[in-house]
């Protein structure tokens, strides 16, 4: 039995549903524990092309268990979408092989809608959210003021409790926001057309993970966003509103007691961000459209142009630390064929001097990069399977990487395609 987490070590976006699609053929469960539909894992396979946003991306394996844990951010309308696209291009999704924590909070009807009345009021100070209502979701179960998906098989108990909800949050719609409330009927409607559709998945997935371990299955946990988005570590408000990290994996699954034996920290060959907050090492002008368009750099969720910079090893080296990582994957490595140079973030320059560490978030905005170059390798490597496939230039950009954040890259992807792949 071994258990994995696949995490991100920056700002998200790093290509972390490719890598749980690859492993998964080891796999037998595969769990999200945190996050919910505001980001996008894209996944390239016999099936097409898909961007999940709640499902875990080892849907598409047969045989494979798939979980969300009560860690997770549980939309019941935008999962059974999600579930109905994936379903269209022949993928089979049943009780059997995805199964919903009975213990996952439910996303209610206006977290969304609050979410979009407070990025509106914050106007041009706003945290970039994807609107998709997720601070507001943990807002609120952090207060004890969400229903859990096992409520729905108690429906006198979970008629009273929403209208207990209700009540309580139409103050802030109706006071806070000048905004409509939100009616019994609206809830109803809610519960008859989207909660019921997700109820034949509802589980009690901790006793499931357990039987697993119990039988020796190996267990895969799958992150979203990454380590500098994560709520207690990343750059704070600019985060998500939930632990990215590796260690909360068993918490946030419904396996508490579980170890971790191996962690996958998943970082691109430059880097990308989505959203508002510091972002040291970034690129402007026509450079950065350059590498935009090489790397088709725009949100899977949102379709919103990423921000992109070279590859920064202080973040780099304290998301490795902060994920507790014990071998990276190292994705699109083939984006950077065109440049003749390769810039490098080697470190940052904050109140006249030189750092390799990782600031204060206040601090990082007064932050500058340090920019090196490296050789490019100016030829195609897409079709590149195995290290001695890879030019020189590029061997070096890979190992001059790894001995900068100290950990071992044993995977690095040429291409998005499940075969595109070099394990070293």
């Amino acid at each position: 039995m071994s258990n994995c987490a696949i995490v991100g070590i920056n700002w998200g976006d790093e290509g972390k549903g490719r890598m749980v699609d690859l492993v998964t053929k080891d796999y037998q469960v595969v769990v999200r524990y945190q996050g919910g539909g505001n980001a996008g894992h894209t996944v390239i396979n016999e099936y097409g092309k898909f961007a999940l946003h709640l499902l875990p991306s080892g849907i598409f394996r047969k045989d494979t268990i798939n979980i969300l844990g009560n860690g997770v951010a549980l939309d019941p309308e935008n999962l059974m979408k999600e579930v109905e696209e994936v379903r269209a291009k022949g993928v089979a999704i049943t009780p059997e092989n995805l199964k919903i924590s009975d213990r996952a909070s439910l996303l209610l009807p206006w977290h969304r809608d609050l979410d979009g009345l407070e990025e509106a009021r914050l106007a041009d100070k706003k945290y970039g959210s994807t609107k998709q209502g997720i601070a507001p979701f943990y807002s609120d179960k952090y207060q004890k003021k969400t229903i859990l998906a096992g409520e729905l098989f108690y429906p006198e108990e979970l008629m009273e409790h929403l209208k207990d909800l209700m009540e309580w949050k139409n103050l802030t719609l109706e006071k806070v926001y000048g905004a409509k409330p939100v009616t019994m009927d609206d809830l109803k409607a809610w519960l008859d057309e989207y909660c019921e559709k997700i109820k034949p998945f509802v589980a009690d997935t901790g006793e499931i993970l357990k039987e697993a371990v119990k039988n020796g299955k190996n267990v895969l946990f799958e992150a979203q966003l990454g380590a500098l988005r994560d709520l207690d570590y990343g750059i704070y408000p600019y985060t998500t509103s939930s632990n990215t990290l590796a260690s909360f994996a068993p918490v946030g699954s419904g396996l508490p007691g579980a170890k971790i034996d191996k962690v996958i920290g998943v970082v691109k060959a430059y880097s990308t961000c989505v959203g508002e907050g510091p972002f040291v090492c970034e690129m402007f002008g026509e450079e950065a459209e350059k590498l935009r368009a090489e790397g088709q750099e725009y949100g899977a969720k949102t379709g919103r142009p990423r921000r992109v910079g070279p590859v920064d090893i202080v973040a780099t080296r304290y998301g490795v630390e902060c994920q507790g990582a014990t071998e990276i994957a190292l994705t699109k490595l083939d984006v950077l064929s065109y440049m003749e140079k390769i810039p490098v973030c080697t470190k940052y320059k904050l109140n006249g001097k030189e750092t390799d560490r990782f600031p204060f978030p206040a601090a990082q905005n007064l932050a500058e990069p340090v920019i090196e170059y490296m050789d490019g390798w100016n030829c195609d490597i897409s079709k590149a399977r195995s290290w001695d496939d890879l030019p020189d230039a590029a061997k070096k950009y890979v190992t001059y990487i790894e001995k900068e954040i100290g950990c071992f890259i044993k995977y690095v992807s040429v291409g998005p395609e499940r075969e595109s792949i070099i394990i070293r």
